[in-house]
């Protein structure tokens, strides 16, 4: 039979975003690149695959019809990282002068990242890095008072943001490179080699004699699934499937089923051991070790969880809903015999952490082991499953990715002002005795 135009785009992506999983687990394990070329590479392979992907519009199907158009940005951001790597080293025989092609690919990176960040996550972050860079180029200089900025010329800010650790390739898009992407890779091996369904049947198993089975059912499954996923989308696609359909059918409202199913897979970035960007952020920002945030973790996110489960109890009380007839009766032991070689990588994982290995590296062996422990069940990972996890854990990554590099484009420029120290500064000021106010202040920045 022969292959279609869809069918060969499919390939084609499935190869390249295997090679771009691949290329990321040399890289945190055996590869010996600088961050600044790792970071790189890690936006304009991401990238690539993002253009080629994610269509300027949601109303289309880009993978039915790729676009001229994407083909040509998804170069572009390719070309924009390369260019960094291959003259880096001409810029700093010029004594870190930029000249114009210099300025046209950090200008080329900064708009590219912009115009993905759109496509993936949204408005939001694009319109704030561009109010950002606005204050930095324009308007900060008519302020004044403290949050006064005399102001720096477009040359300085695309070299800051382009070849420095200041910008696009700075802290964030490290943890983005390293941390992250490894723990949603061997998320993804773990859901490729069933865990997902073995999630969802313990969950089954563990509720089915409880009120409002079903509605725990999407509580303890996406808190299981919470930790080896981290990603409360991961969380939503993998259960919300079958945990939705199922709380209708039980007789919740499908708004409610929705709800229920939303805030407990958010939860997902908050369960322990693989928990979402934001802890590893706070790890590196703080040189606290991730088994400490992991273990001060662990009694907030169960606590949010028995909220979420007190809640579904009290509506399926209020409704007298009982439990589902398509909840599972196999019996648990059974299904906790044929899940038993899940919980290998989970904890080699762990003993890695506790052993002082760094994060990635644990998370490049234990997705080694996820493969070899599943050959202990029926369902053996083969050749395809490894390539095809593979190919998940990159795609699962572009959004997250893409958002975390963007983001240092705004943490570039609250270095480059120096608005996080008057920030600080305010916050004492205005908070005054009131630790209570200053908890309210320091909320809100962290939100931002």
């Amino acid at each position: 039979m022969k292959n279609t135009p869809v069918d060969l785009f499919q390939k084609f992506i499935t190869w390249f975003a295997a090679a771009v999983a691949v290329f990321h687990i040399w890289a945190n394990t055996f590869g010996n690149l600088s961050e600044l070329w790792r970071n790189s590479l890690h936006l304009g392979l991401l990238g690539a695959l993002g253009f080629l992907l994610y269509p300027a519009f949601r109303r289309k199907k880009s993978e039915e019809n790729v676009s001229r158009w994407g083909m040509v940005l998804a170069g572009l951001v390719l070309a924009s990282s390369l260019y960094l790597i291959f003259f880096e080293e001409a810029l700093h025989n010029r004594n870190e002068v930029p000249v114009m092609m210099d300025l046209v690919f950090a200008a080329l990176a900064l708009l590219l990242t912009l115009e993905l960040t759109r496509r993936t996550s949204g408005y939001v972050i694009p319109i704030l890095a561009i109010l950002l860079l606005s204050y930095v180029l324009w308007w900060g200089s008519h302020l004044g008072g403290i949050f006064g900025f005399r102001g720096m010329n477009l040359s300085r800010v695309l070299y800051r943001m382009y070849f420095t650790d200041e910008g696009l390739f700075g802290m964030i898009a490290s943890i983005s490179s390293t941390y992250v992407f490894m723990f949603v890779l061997f998320a993804a091996f773990l859901l490729r080699s069933g865990g997902g369904d073995f999630i969802i049947k313990l969950a089954r198993s563990l509720t089915r004699k409880l009120t409002g089975g079903p509605g725990l059912v999407a509580v303890f499954s996406s808190g299981l699934m919470g930790t080896i996923s981290g990603s409360a989308v991961a969380n939503t696609v993998s259960t919300g499937a079958i945990t939705i359909p199922l709380m209708k059918k039980s007789g919740y409202s499908p708004r409610f089923a929705a709800a229920v199913e939303s805030a407990a897979s958010t939860g997902g970035q908050l369960m322990p051991p693989i928990m979402g960007a934001g802890a590893f952020i706070m790890s590196q920002w703080t040189q606290i070790p991730y088994m400490v945030i992991i273990g001060a973790a662990l009694l907030p996110a169960v606590l949010y969880f028995s909220s979420v489960a007190f809640y579904v109890y009290l509506e399926a009380k209020k409704n007298k809903l009982g439990q589902s007839e398509s909840i599972e009766n196999e019996p648990l032991g059974k299904i906790v015999r044929d899940g038993l070689h899940f919980f290998i990588p989970i904890l080699f994982l762990i003993g890695m952490l506790i052993a002082d290995f760094t994060p990635t590296y644990a998370a490049g062996f234990s997705i080694l082991a996820v493969v070899l422990s599943s050959w202990l069940s029926r369902r053996k990972m083969n050749g395809r499953d490894i390539l095809d996890a593979l190919a998940l854990g990159t795609r699962n990554m572009i959004m997250t990715g893409v958002l975390l590099v963007a983001s240092g484009i705004i943490v570039g420029v609250i270095n480059m002002t120096g608005i996080s120290i008057t920030f600080s500064q305010l916050v004492v000021d205005w908070s005054g005795q009131s630790l209570l106010l200053a908890l309210v202040l320091i909320a809100a920045a962290s939100l931002l």
